[in-house]
């Protein structure tokens, strides 16, 4: 499968199919089955860049960033090509102390048809329940903030995708992606995690704790918490 028109959407989309030379990475599958050195690495590496006034801030941009990629990976050749890489934990391969699009690389061949019911198996059941395990035992981090990062992941990369598939003459690949994100979050572990036409979080990803943070575009927030005002109202 060719990943290049995936890879133009944005660097999430991204997938190698080759390692960069020098990196360190490990099949996903040992994350999920216990190896949590490399994960704690990484989860104090991003509390460290962000200042974060404690580990479970770090760990939540982490598990956003890497919940992004992982939906992004998939969704942006079901959405352009109708298939998508068979992104099993064997063969799909991390280094956290990398960024996209080095920190994934892809040695698999196999493709799966562009389903709303083969992403999920594909996404949410064979890497995000998993992870999400690998967080919690790494440290304490709610699972539905977990569950809130994965929805919010999920609307992000429609966003990006129908941006850029409307910017681009592909009206088919835009209709695709709405479609199927619309049927992925028809699942009760994703289906509260936003609401409202702007898909906008019930959760909160802790960014606005760190010294230099703000509020998402898609926070549950209107201020900070801090300030002692309230969140908006519900998205209608």
């Amino acid at each position: 499968m060719d990943l290049d028109d995936s890879a133009q959407v944005g660097g999430f989309f991204a997938l190698r199919t080759t390692p960069p030379a020098g990196a360190a990475h490990r099949p996903l599958s040992l994350l999920y089955a216990g190896e949590g050195g490399p994960l704690a690495a990484r989860v104090d590496r991003v509390a460290a860049r962000l200042g974060a006034p404690e580990r479970r801030v770090g760990a939540s941009v982490a598990h956003l960033g890497l919940a992004a990629r992982l939906w992004s990976t998939a969704l942006g050749p079901a959405a352009l090509h109708g298939r998508f890489p068979d992104l099993t934990p064997a063969t799909l391969h991390w280094d956290g102390a990398l960024t996209s699009p080095d920190d994934l690389w892809w040695s698999g061949t196999a493709t799966r048809p562009a389903g709303v019911e083969e992403l999920r198996a594909a996404v949410q059941e064979t890497h995000l329940v998993p992870l999400h395990a690998a967080f919690a035992r790494d440290g304490r981090i709610s699972e539905r903030l977990l569950w809130g990062n994965a929805g919010s992941a999920l609307a992000g990369a429609e966003r990006e995708l129908v941006r850029w598939a409307r910017a681009h003459g592909r009206p088919d690949a835009a209709e695709r992606a709405t479609l199927l994100v619309r049927g992925l979050f028809d699942h009760p572990d994703l289906a509260r995690t936003v609401r409202g036409p702007a898909r906008r979080r019930t959760s909160c990803c802790l960014y606005y704790r760190c010294p230099s943070g703000g509020l998402c575009g898609d926070c549950v927030f209107d201020h900070a918490p801090r300030t002692g005002l309230e969140a908006r109202p519900p998205a209608p």
